[in-house]
């Protein structure tokens, strides 16, 4: 079975846009055991969406479309494809009823232009769409599936998870997999492969499937069972926590700001934060979590010496002395945060996070951490490369991650 995802778009093909639909959907695929193998970005013109329906039908089994579909005149997507598969548009009264009650709820007027939206081709079945107005369309010829829906992400996801997945296992008979991701955080690829080479020949062995997924600070190890055999993927994914248990953070799609919450929520425990680099990162991961007042009391973003000194009380001479990025300053940082909004943990960050300002003892990508217990304090100093977003995304991850470690040490 070969799939296909085209992408219709100039946005996407200028920049202006990020295709992360063609990203999302490859990663969701891959989890029902259907790989994607070919993604086509093309412009909003006639003459590119037909093209790309012809080579996308001799090539693959399911082709799944996105973008194109909204009310204006330069959404030509429907049109194309009455002409594609030869047939033309008509009004649907239940998706005019339903996009009616869409707007009527958010008090909008339904203006004329809607009732398009509602316009579909004859010969396709229609995917209602709860989270927008563009519904999908469902299209099959000579054994071969084309699924258009709308480029907007969150519509897009509400229409594959409820009726392209459920339909397309249906259609082509696709057998449940069975599969486990192991969350990994502060090792490298390479590294843990190394490690783990025995337990992966066995693995491979043992007809299992096993891919690593990095992304910047973490590796995901996703074992999967194209048999269903979860009993098998449970028993090789049981033994990692004997192998590398103290790289491991989590599973599934869990992320480590969460892990963490989810700690300090279980024991009813708070923590603040000074950050430096970071300029309020791992802040606003934390609050991003929902219910995050309940253990996220709040942080000082201490930027320059000046702060440093007058909001947290680092000595002027330790900041001349040791520098900003030090062990010294980030350990009286987790301390004085602590005492000032008096938490059970406090996690403190100051780096270089480049391109600029790094020197010979302390390039670019140098951070110290620090994360503090009521009995314990735990400093660390990382170098995370010179991408500057990188830095701060990896340091905000990498601070969660100490608290988290000194959390269980101080639990056994």
């Amino acid at each position: 079975m070969k799939t296909e995802i085209i992408s219709i778009g100039d946005e996407l093909l200028i920049g202006q846009t990020i295709n992360t639909n063609a990203s999302w959907m490859g990663q969701e695929l891959a989890k029902i055991g259907i790989k994607n193998n070919r993604t086509t970005t093309i412009s909003d013109t006639e003459e590119e969406i037909q093209i790309a329906l012809q080579r996308a039908e001799e090539y693959a089994d399911l082709i799944l479309i996105t973008g194109g579909l909204g009310p204006t005149k330069d959404d030509i997507t429907k049109i194309v494809l009455c002409d594609y598969f030869d047939t033309e548009l008509e009004l649907n009264q239940e998706v005019l009823a339903d996009i009616q009650a869409y707007f009527k709820l958010r008090n909008k007027p339904f203006l004329a232009s809607n009732n398009q939206q509602a316009m579909l081709p004859k010969k396709c079945k229609v995917l209602r769409n709860a989270m927008g107005t563009a519904s999908g369309m469902w299209f099959e010829r000579n054994g071969k599936v084309f699924v258009s829906m709308p480029g907007v992400p969150y519509e897009m996801k509400h229409l594959m998870e409820t009726g392209v997945f459920p339909e397309v296992k249906k259609t082509f008979g696709l057998q449940e997999l069975a599969h486990r991701t192991i969350l990994t955080h502060g090792i490298g690829e390479s590294f843990l492969a190394e490690i783990i080479l025995e337990w992966e020949n066995r693995l491979r062995e043992s007809e299992l499937e096993m891919a690593y997924l990095p992304s910047p600070g973490l590796v995901k190890l996703r074992v999967t069972s194209n048999k269903g055999d979860s009993k098998l993927v449970n028993t090789f994914c049981d033994e990692l926590y004997e192998i590398i248990p103290e790289y491991i953070f989590g599973e599934g799609t869990i992320t480590m700001q969460e892990t963490l919450a989810n700690l300090l929520m279980e024991r009813n425990e708070t923590v603040s934060l000074a950050e430096s680099c970071t300029g309020g990162f791992a802040s606003h991961l934390l609050t991003k979590i929902p219910g995050s007042s309940a253990f996220y009391k709040g942080s000082i973003i201490c930027y320059s010496y000046d702060i440093k000194e007058k909001e947290l009380g680092v000595p002027k001479s330790v900041l001349l002395d040791k520098g900003a990025v030090s062990k010294e300053v980030v350990e009286i940082l987790s301390m004085e945060i602590k005492k000032k909004y008096t938490t059970h943990y406090a996690i403190s960050i100051s780096g270089i996070a480049g391109p600029a300002g790094g020197t010979e003892d302390k390039p670019v990508g140098t951070v110290w951490i620090s994360a503090r217990s009521n009995q314990r304090v735990v400093s660390k100093r990382f170098n995370f490369g010179n991408n500057r977003e990188r830095n701060i995304s990896q340091s905000a991850i990498a601070g969660f991650n100490l608290l988290r470690k000194l959390m269980l040490e101080e639990t056994n």
